[in-house]
């Protein structure tokens, strides 16, 4: 998994590198060129780059906010839910639009690097998927995301009592394996992959300005993209900075709840029909 995570670091910032054109006023390595003329040769992806945002905030970000709304007749429990169905549509769009955008990309990446990502992707996402979909559906026979595992009231009386070290397998496959390997942030177990990413990707577009580059439009897209991401993760840390039943749950020096801990935790009455009242 370790190897998983370098290989998709590294994909990110080669996708970041070859998106850095030649931009000094009046001087290149073939003589002059205009800055306005470089960016003519490498066009704003905004198809992808909006197919991109609108499918991570309609399947991703929307998945359990349909599962909460949508009512449980409609999807019952021992069938997949609406939330699934966005999954496994995200899952199959996001790799296929991040091959496209390398598939634009000025400058070709090694395809090992490459295949070993989008699979280290795939595989990732599709372990979330099962994982997720289980935890999700939990909820409705009262278990709470704020609460760990053995805390949960519905788990801790089980008997026999190795079905609860089922029960945080199954947690570890969806919140930390699952995570690490397909996403990049929004959640403390996947925070120190984020940073080191955009540590990296800072360096490589430090390196770069010396020698007289810089990024284009794409790159800067996915660049500022990073940076806003962290401003975001600093808003949401703050906002529950205080909040001492998810301090609990969540200790140590990285402190960023799941965004579920907190809507078992104080969204509880946007449940769907069915759902306990916590």
């Amino acid at each position: 998994m370790d190897q998983g995570w370098r290989q998709l670091r590294a994909v990110l910032c080669c996708l970041l590198l070859s998106f850095v054109t030649p931009q000094i006023p009046g001087k290149s390595r073939h003589g002059a060129v205009k800055a306005e003329d470089t960016f003519k040769t490498s066009p704003f992806h905004l198809d992808l780059w909006f197919y991109f945002t609108l499918q991570n905030w309609v399947l991703d970000f929307g998945r359990p906010i349909a599962m909460i709304i949508l009512p449980l007749e409609w999807f019952p429990l021992n069938k997949p839910s609406a939330g699934d169905y966005f999954h496994m549509a995200y899952n199959v769009i996001t790799p296929f639009l991040l091959l496209k955008l390398i598939e634009r990309s000025p400058k070709t990446l090694p395809r090992s690097m490459v295949y070993v990502s989008i699979i280290t992707f795939v595989m990732g996402a599709s372990i979330h998927l099962v994982g997720d979909s289980v935890n999700h559906r939990l909820i409705f026979s009262g278990y709470q995301h704020h609460l760990s595992v053995r805390e949960n009231p519905i788990i801790r009386n089980l008997k026999p009592e190795t079905l609860i070290d089922s029960f945080e397998l199954l947690y570890y496959y969806d919140e930390y394996l699952g995570h690490s390997m397909w996403y990049l942030v929004t959640e403390g177990q996947i925070f120190i992959l984020y940073i080191f990413t955009f540590f990296a990707m800072m360096a490589l577009v430090m390196h770069q300005r010396r020698k007289g580059l810089v990024l284009d439009s794409n790159g800067l897209f996915l660049f500022y993209s990073f940076i806003i991401t962290l401003l975001l993760i600093a808003l949401w840390v703050g906002w529950l900075w205080n909040d001492k039943i998810l301090r609990k749950k969540y200790p140590g020096v990285i402190y960023i709840p799941e965004p579920w801990a907190f809507y078992t935790l104080h969204m509880s009455n946007l449940h769907a029909k069915g759902a306990p009242e916590f």
